[in-house]
């Protein structure tokens, strides 16, 4: 079966999320940050019997996590995690959102504060057809990244290695990488041909 067919099997999640709810074993405490409509919560519940919290700030998606019976905290990540400071999550998750936080450094060490491990997914900007539209003279614009150069939510786009680095200055260690393009696993050249990355990581 392929990760396609596996996301569509799990409730229509995300094939970055499936593969993401994959690397998380069961029972886990799980904190989402950035959670959407809280799919990835809502399938490691009655999948994997996990629990934890979802943390969103739109009003629509907050509304249905609780339509799902998820237990979401209505937050800007960028504000901090305090409320958590008292707590320990097995997992710590950002999905796709990292590329779009004003405090990337801080975001990640509070994730590491707060979680035993991080998973994080974001689209790559060193895929092989960006080069392409930069070299055309137009930014570039995908599945992932489907915005206009002026509208975009996106503040700090990365490549897999830039990540890595950064993870690497922060003290975090990688513990697991996963690429995708299309929904399907990569793994010839993924810097060049994956559209998402996905890194698990803990404190070293």
């Amino acid at each position: 079966m392929n990760l396609t067919q596996r996301a569509l099997d799990r409730h229509g999640l995300r094939p970055d999320l499936a593969e993401i709810a994959d690397w998380i074993a069961p029972g886990s405490r799980v904190l989402d940050l950035g959670c959407g409509d809280g799919a990835l919560l809502d399938h490691l519940q009655h999948a994997k019997g996990c629990s934890g919290y979802g943390v969103e700030i739109d009003d629509a998606q907050v509304l249905a996590c609780a339509h799902r019976g998820v237990d979401v905290i209505q937050q800007n990540i960028e504000a901090g995690l305090d409320m958590f400071a008292g707590s320990r999550f097995d997992v710590v998750v950002l999905s796709m959102a990292i590329q779009a936080t004003k405090h990337t450094e801080r975001v990640l060490r509070e994730m590491s504060q707060v979680g035993l491990e991080g998973i994080v997914s974001f689209p790559n900007f060193g895929h092989w057809t960006h080069a392409m539209s930069i070299l055309r003279g137009r930014m570039p614009m995908s599945r992932e990244m489907p915005y206009q150069w002026y509208d975009t939510p996106n503040l700090h786009l990365s490549t897999p290695l830039d990540f890595e680095d950064l993870l690497d200055k922060l003290g975090l260690v990688v513990t697991r990488r996963g690429y995708m393009a299309n929904g399907q696993p990569i793994g010839f050249l993924p810097g060049l041909r994956c559209t998402q990355a996905i890194y698990r990581f803990r404190i070293r």
